[in-house]
């Protein structure tokens, strides 16, 4: 018998996605060894299956709708979008799923790769079983950091799995355009799949069971969204669930709640994340398999004082950016707690993910654009914070009107009363997406209004809705 061979690393990462890629990159800036296993491929979800091929597939969309709004511009740009090209272009920021160039990197900063399945089997320990079989041990001085990310949770319909539905892996990987498609869901990823597909020649149904889309934006955002894939030729059906779903002669049926039938070629279901946990040897340490892992504001997991969980794991803010943050936060944390500094673990402290619970931006790139940062009215209101909305129609500013004819949008910030700092800020309409960090460094600094009002946007950019905002709170 072949003995296993056993190896120790001050730091093992579980998961090469951004946030495992991000911690590693800050404990080997410490001088930590680290090493970092991958069941998949090296740079995750994002890289290959979400944000980079999405935003690939949406940029060409976006682009043509923006130009439509352009005089001058708009009637060369009525005709369809070359699909093979739009779907070329996302191949090439894939780099066609291969991680060869993500494997470089983690070469160049010395971290150790170990290809195959990651399990805890004890405290500060992981065994690898490699593609091959084999296994190879791996023990942490320090920590060991849970960086394995969420997968697509799928309704437990009877029958899904031999429709053979899409994921939002299927949905951004798909080498073809489906004639007809169901979307089922209303967050983001449906609305951007929704977005893309039925700009690239697919007929769009979307089914949502709730009241509108976005349901954790503004409720605004959401209704300008739909209305603008009502406006491009999606059936957007909110109030509706579906209760059953076959594939027949290659034709997918869903039956909804009011026992309408909806026929497509493909379906995709965006009904929410699950943690990828669940294989994970969890139980070896007294946690239960498949649960999201709870932490405190450095990512070390309640309970394990070795132990890390960053990114999607923790369920506190299921972004690749906001995952990269807790991981450079961690990173640090880990770095300090081996060496002996000390912990800066006050709110906004370099060893606290501070912004997780106060500064999460977000875009969803529809057409239109909806970015928010920070607490929606609702969530300010309901955190106990004496607040109040100010909104102003985003065509008002000449910015927005030179971005485009017919420009719709909309802003609002949420303005504590009492602090006289901004709680939130929603941004919807074309091209908000690039005005968010603005917001955000709003937020995240509490900068007070009075000085806010030196901050002088430029004439004539969209960015001038801030004085906007700045004048309604005035004058409310």
């Amino acid at each position: 018998m072949t003995e296993t061979e056993t190896n120790a690393y001050d730091v093992v990462v579980l998961g090469a996605g951004p946030v495992g890629e991000n911690v590693a990159d800050r404990t080997r800036a410490a001088g930590l060894t680290t090493a970092v296993v991958e069941s998949e491929l090296v740079g995750g979800e994002c890289s290959y299956w979400a944000c980079m091929p999405s935003k690939a597939l949406l940029r060409p969309v976006i682009a043509r709708a923006d130009a439509r709004r352009v005089p001058g511009l708009s009637q060369s740009v009525q005709g369809p979008l070359d699909a093979s090209a739009v779907l070329a272009h996302r191949d090439y920021y894939t780099s066609d799923w291969k991680d060869d160039g993500q494997v470089g990197w983690l070469d160049s900063i010395g971290a150790d790769l170990y290809r195959g399945h990651g399990r805890l089997t004890g405290p500060r320990t992981v065994t690898v079983t490699g593609p091959d079989g084999g296994e190879r041990v791996l023990t942490a001085r320090h920590a060991v950091a849970v960086c394995t990310g969420s997968r697509a949770a799928l309704p437990g319909l009877p029958g899904l799995d031999e429709v053979r539905p899409w994921t939002s892996r299927e949905a951004t990987s798909s080498k073809n355009v489906p004639g007809r498609l169901i979307v089922v869901g209303g967050g983001v990823v449906a609305t951007e799949m929704a977005t893309v597909w039925q700009a690239l020649g697919a007929k769009v149904t979307v089914l949502v069971r709730g009241k509108g889309l976005l349901a954790r934006m503004e409720p605004f955002a959401g209704e300008l969204v739909a209305e603008a894939l009502t406006e491009a030729g999606a059936d957007v059906r909110t109030g509706t669930s579906v209760k059953a779903v076959t594939r027949e002669n290659g034709t997918v049926v869903a039956v909804t709640d009011t026992g309408d039938r909806v026929e497509a070629d493909e379906i995709l279901f965006a009904t929410g994340r699950a943690p990828r946990t669940d294989d994970l040897g969890l139980e070896t340490i007294g946690l239960e398999p498949g649960s999201w892992l709870d932490v405190d504001d450095s990512l070390r997991v309640t309970g394990h004082d070795w132990l890390y969980a960053v990114g999607d794991v923790n369920q506190r803010a299921l972004l690749t950016h906001q995952g990269k943050y807790q991981a450079r936060i961690a990173g640090a944390a880990i770095a300090a707690r081996a060496t002996g500094e000390t912990l800066l673990a006050q709110p906004w402290g370099a060893h606290a993910a501070t912004a997780d619970h106060a500064a999460v931006p977000q875009v969803v790139f529809t057409d239109p654009e909806a970015a928010a940062v920070g607490l929606s009215l609702a969530e300010a209101e309901q955190a106990g914070h004496r607040v109040r909305a100010v909104d102003v129609d985003l065509s008002t500013v000449a910015g927005a009107g030179l971005y485009a004819d017919g420009y719709k949008g909309r802003a609002r910030m949420v303005v504590d009363v009492e602090d006289e700092i901004l709680r939130g800020v929603t941004l919807v309409g074309p091209g908000v997406g690039e005005l968010i960090h603005s917001a955000t460094i709003a937020v995240a600094g509490q900068v007070p209004i009075g000085r806010l009002w030196h901050a002088v946007p430029s004439y004539p950019t969209i960015s001038e809705v801030w004085l906007r905002l700045l004048e309604a709170y005035r004058d409310s």
